[in-house]
């Protein structure tokens, strides 16, 4: 059963390694997908210069992060 964290993480870390902080979920199997963002630490690491992975970057896209 897929469930994914979305996370902010370090370019240095591994894929699976340890990541800085947990900004939202995506859980695909619904029939509509949930996505929970945080939308406020999302701008703030956004603020900082973090560039979110092309699939995080749809789910911002498609469900307003």
């Amino acid at each position: 059963m897929p469930f994914y964290r979305i996370v902010v993480a370090s370019s240095d870390s591994p894929r699976d390694g340890r990541f800085i902080e947990r900004i939202g979920i995506y859980n695909p199997l619904p029939q509509a997908a949930e996505v929970q963002i945080d939308k406020e630490r999302l701008q703030y690491w956004l603020g900082q210069g973090a560039k979110p992975t092309d699939t995080v970057a749809n789910l911002i896209k498609k469900h307003g992060g």
